[in-house]
């Protein structure tokens, strides 16, 4: 069978075969293994965990318990292996045992039905052999594929397993080849304003003016017109044309753009496209309580759980957490508080951020009058009805987390906030919270989680102080009481190798959160002490839960009465003038993205950045009223929920094509089918030039910046989820909400 017809025989869309059909001699067989040679790490091997294992001299050894009863009780592995239906695969390798035994070389399908591609026996001694076994798959898969050396019930004593130059090759499609990213006409999929900027963008290479047509649901054109060559898009290597349909202003569902007999995904046009998003961007943070039953009556039988880390079996619990052993001789309850991420670790640093940009959501709303923002009942949470808002009452869940990460008096470091909260390993997939069985330990404090409460807490006491003066004189406290912590502590910094069983979030420059941490006691106390220490200026760079410098010009911008008026306009200027950057990047490229990287690389959680960008742009709306800045955050919209190179939504349950995949432990459905998707309203981290994962290494070598993201569940460094992402997405609905 020539090479055309293998491909055709494939499956893949006919547009790839110019690319994938080279001569059979032209390259060698395709690797599918990542670090077959274990030269100095695992990653990404794993083994059973009866079978601990480590590299030891450029071999991966585990050592396999005696008197098992079958082969898969105990195994090395790999997973995420591509596979191909209809293609051979040879697997090599070499392995020695410390005693004889036969043990079972496999290729198959790693979730069910587990198919089968290959599964021999080899013959094993102290003596290093090599083996060599093919077979042919019966399935396609990217990610579902294993490689594994069932090493169990082979002896009834145990034994040293280790293995080296492990190769498997085959299939047709090169690593990172084979996407098909559907009609080069690309829209927002989910819903335009009618009152607003409507554009799309279309991949061709034409370099005139090609006819577009508008067309509505029953498949009448309803608008048409020219599309403006915009040029070769440096991000993802796509020639782009623009089509603007803004003036079209007739509300309806179904609608979609044709561009040379091809149609995009269809769309709405409603007055308000962003009312439910700001809802359920909001109840992402419901449904990642600690602490708490998720109840059905909230949202709905398939999310309904358990309450996680309570102390109830097997969980250990957040009631009473002891440190590290050697970094204090007392436990915290620190329970409470939001899941940062895919894992079950809650984080100081991060968390501060996220309860921000919530509790900075209700203050805008004051001052723009958007009532949504200010009401009890927006969202369905157990607070619903206590004559409060919503959003502060899901704020709160997190702050108050906050307040107990604080060290108490009479203890080294008191007043110091520890850092973070996670298990003593990384748990597996899936892993409800409830049955998490890892023990969980306090991190040791830090300056820049201590600096994070003080500013989270100064916030609290301004916008609580109406609603429970109480708590809002709590807040004030742990805040001042942080402040003059990280003054006497001002250089205590997380270490980078934190990074077992939880994110390191390590930061060696304070200078930024003893500026925003300032700004924030200033706006809340007034007192002259703290005006000094404002030192930090946003720049291009925005902010981030590692640079918060940046919000201490956004504080001031908010709250200008309470600010000396030279701190005010210079403040004004430096938003206005950042604002302009971004407007100019997103006008420059062929997508609507704020966000273009200095360096042209997409950094992790790049759709959050997205974000910061359009959340400026929005501060720059509010401080002048052009609509210019508000017409590019819509746009900014429109990128993320499908109008990009991947012709992917990144936000859960919007668009034909939303992701749906994030990593996270309980929303796990890709391995387990009881356990639900994510909700709606979740936003992946977005395309990540690292591809610091298998998932991506495997499947996306080669992309270009803006098309490293794949929808799949282990991919961590493109598609996870985090709190302080959700709450810029949160923010900026918001915002889009009441344009």
């Amino acid at each position: 069978m020539s090479v055309k017809n293998r491909l055709v025989a494939t499956g893949l869309p006919l547009v790839l075969l110019a690319v994938l059909a080279t001569p059979a001699t032209a390259a060698e067989p395709y690797e599918r293994v990542l670090n077959g040679k274990f030269d100095s790490v695992k990653t990404p091997w794993w083994s059973s965990g009866i079978a601990p294992s480590a590299v030891a001299d450029g071999k991966l050894c585990a050592q396999i318990p005696g008197g098992t009863a079958n082969p898969w009780t105990a195994m090395i592995g790999q997973n995420d292996i591509p596979l191909e239906a209809g293609q051979p695969y040879t697997l090599r390798f070499t392995a020695t045992a410390s005693r004889d035994v036969t043990v079972r070389a496999a290729v198959a399908l790693g979730v069910a039905p587990n198919t089968t591609v290959l599964n021999r026996p080899a013959a094993l001694t102290s003596a290093p052999r090599s083996f060599e076994f093919t077979g042919t798959s019966t399935v396609a898969t990217r990610t579902g594929g294993q490689v594994a050396i069932q090493a169990g019930g082979a002896s009834a004593e145990p034994y040293t397993l280790c293995l080296d130059d492990v190769s498997l090759t085959g299939g047709i499609i090169p690593p990172g080849g084979g996407w098909d990213y559907g009609s080069p006409v690309r829209t927002n999929q989910y819903a335009y304003p009618t009152h607003g900027t409507k554009r799309a963008s279309i991949v061709s290479s034409s370099t005139t003016p090609l006819d577009w047509q508008l067309k509505d649901a029953a498949g009448m054109v309803v608008k048409s017109g020219k599309t403006q060559v915009k040029g070769r898009d440096a991000m993802t290597r796509d020639d782009v044309h623009i089509a603007d349909f803004s003036s079209y202003r007739q509300a309806g569902s179904g609608y979609s753009l044709t561009v040379g007999g091809q149609g995009s995904y269809p769309f709405d046009i409603t007055d308000k496209p962003y009312d439910q998003l700001r809802r359920d961007s909001l109840a992402y943070f419901y449904h990642n309580r600690s602490g708490i039953p998720i109840e059905a009556k909230y949202v709905g039988d398939a999310y309904a759980r358990a309450a996680g880390h309570a102390g109830v079996a097997p969980n250990k619990g957040d009631v009473s957490v002891p440190c590290l052993p050697g970094e204090c001789d007392y436990s915290l309850d620190v329970s409470g508080g939001w899941y940062d991420a895919g894992d079950h670790g809650k984080y100081v640093v991060n968390g501060a951020l996220a309860a921000w940009q919530l509790m900075d959501t209700y203050e805008r709303s004051l001052y723009t009058f958007d009532i949504e923002g200010i009401r009890d009942g927006l969202l369905s949470i157990p607070e619903q009805g206590n004559q409060r808002p919503d959003v502060l009452d899901e704020a709160r869940w997190e702050v108050e987390f906050l307040l107990k990460m604080q060290v108490p008096a009479g203890k080294p470091f008191a007043g110091m906030a520890h850092h973070k909260i996670h298990d003593l390993a990384w748990t597996a997939h899936p892993m409800l919270p409830a049955n998490d069985p890892q023990p969980r330990y306090l991190h040791a404090p830090s300056t820049a989680a201590t600096l994070n409460l003080a500013a989270a807490g100064a916030q609290c006491a301004r916008v609580y102080k109406i609603w429970d003066r109480a708590f809002s004189d709590r807040c004030l406290a742990a805040a001042e009481t942080a402040w003059k912590a990280a003054l006497a502590t001002p250089a205590k910094y997380a270490p980078d190798e934190d990074s077992v069983g939880g994110g390191a979030y390590d930061d060696t420059n304070v200078t930024d959160e003893f500026s925003w941490a300032a700004a924030e006691l200033y706006a809340t106390t007034g007192k002259r002490e703290y005006l000094s220490r404002i030192t930090t200026k946003l720049t291009s760079a925005g902010f981030s839960w590692k640079d918060t410098g940046g919000l201490a010009d956004l504080t001031i911008l908010r709250l200008p009465l309470k600010f000396p008026l030279d701190r005010v306009l210079a403040a004004r200027s430096r938003v206005i003038g950042v604002a302009d950057g971004h407007l100019d990047d997103l006008r420059s490229q062929g997508y609507p993205n704020p966000s273009k990287p200095a360096d042209g690389q997409y950094a992790w959680g790049s759709t959050s950045a997205t974000l910061t960008a359009s959340m400026i742009m929005a501060m720059a709306y509010d401080t002048t009223l052009n609509r210019k800045y508000s017409d590019a955050v819509l746009e900014s919209m429109d990128y993320l929920l499908g109008r990009n190179g991947l012709n992917q939504s990144f936000i859960s349950g919007y668009g034909e094509k939303a992701s749906r995949n994030q990593h996270h432990r309980h929303w796990a459905n890709q391995v387990d089918a009881k356990l639900p998707t994510p909700p709606a309203g979740a936003l992946a981290g977005g395309p990540n030039s690292g591809l610091q994962d298998p998932v991506a290494q495997q499947n996306l070598p080669g992309c270009a910046p803006a098309k490293c993201y794949i929808d799949e569940l282990g991919s961590w460094s493109t598609n996870e989820v985090a709190i302080n992402w959700n709450s810029a997405l949160a923010w900026v609905a918001a915002f889009a909400d009441t344009r």
